[in-house]
């Protein structure tokens, strides 16, 4: 199994001062960052304990990941050279906060970017500048693979999250006015 951590992929440096209260503007004391390694095991059990808790919140569909989906998805993850991901630790440890990226490219500027594929704050945590602190973490593992930008995708109803985006920087992707804003679809094909 490889390991994900490493010189381009691993967060700013675990300072308490990196975590800011959003409401306040102060040190949120005690809390980490670590770069995804999914050749440790508590890094494993934790992105799918987080990735469970955010399956069962409206957000992200209102049920609990499949148990075969969860067997299969740290190995898969762990095959895809182009993954990244940083866990927020609690001063005790706990892991409390998940961001799942993946490079892609930008043919119009034939550069990579980095797409934010999932987010989550476990609830008791949010709204202390955690995931503001996750964003941060993927720009710095961005700008260190020399992407051209970070892409992300919100549900409408997810007004909080997209306040967020927001105020990290985020807009909607146009190209042209005229031509209106960029709509995300999919089509199932398993």
């Amino acid at each position: 199994m490889r390991s994900n951590a490493g010189p381009s992929l691993s967060p700013r440096p675990q300072h308490d001062s990196y975590l800011m209260s959003m409401t306040t503007n102060t040190p949120i004391s005690g809390i980490t960052l670590e770069a995804v390694d999914l050749s440790r095991a508590d890094h494993r059990n934790a992105l799918l304990a987080l990735l469970d808790e955010y399956a069962q919140t409206p957000e992200g569909g209102s049920s609990p990941l499949d148990p075969d989906a969860k067997a299969r998805l740290c190995d898969l993850l762990a095959s895809k050279p182009h993954y990244a991901g940083w866990l927020a630790l609690s001063p005790g440890g706990q892991a409390i906060g998940l961001i799942n990226c993946f490079e892609g490219v930008s043919t119009f500027r034939a550069r990579p970017l980095l797409n934010v594929h999932d987010i989550i704050v476990s609830a008791p945590w949010r709204g202390l500048g955690i995931g503001r602190a996750l964003l941060a973490a993927a720009e710095d593992g961005a700008r260190r693979r020399g992407c051209c930008k970070l892409t992300l995708e919100v549900l409408e109803g997810n007004r909080r999250a997209e306040a967020v985006y927001r105020a990290c920087g985020f807009r909607p992707y146009e190209l042209d006015p005229a031509m209106g804003r960029a709509v995300f679809l999919e089509k199932k094909i398993d």
